[in-house]
């Protein structure tokens, strides 16, 4: 990071802050939409990747975007407030210091409905689809049929 101008790592920041708020949204409603369920999906999986497989050696709820984002900020001597990045988005934009423990068992907490109901949709979608697909298979036979 030390090799990076101020002008990059001021970029970076807001990069990182944008980037992975934005990425935190599409985890909390991708699964809304048809037609991002399944990139839903991918990002939630990406998510407990990190927080359980990776955090197995950086510790559980690791995320790799927020140790890039922390790694700038500290390079640019603006260090973060908080570990937990939910908690520090809360602090930066509403200026509330509500409790990280708790912040983090909401986050969890929202994450896991997010993601078993982003489940059981694609799920249900794969097998409409599926059906859909018998269906018409049905009819195509059905259509060439002697009568």
């Amino acid at each position: 990071m030390e090799d990076l101008s101020h002008r990059t790592l001021v970029f970076l920041d807001y990069f990182f802050l944008v980037f992975h708020s934005v990425y935190i949204l599409f985890n909390m409603f991708g699964w809304c939409w048809a037609k991002t369920r399944l990139a839903h999906l991918v990002t939630a999986l990406l998510t407990l990747f990190s927080w359980l497989i990776m955090g197995i050696w950086y510790g559980i709820g690791y995320c790799f975007l927020t140790d890039w984002h922390w790694d700038v900020r500290i390079a640019l001597n603006n260090p973060p407030s908080s570990n937990s990045y939910i908690h520090f988005l809360i602090l930066e934009i509403t200026g509330f210091d509500f409790p990280a423990p708790l912040v983090d068992k909401i986050t969890v907490v929202v994450f896991s409905v997010c993601f078993l109901l982003s489940i059981w949709l694609n799920l249900r979608d794969y097998k409409r689809r599926k059906h859909n697909g018998l269906k018409q298979i049905g009819n195509k036979v059905g259509e060439n049929a002697p009568v």
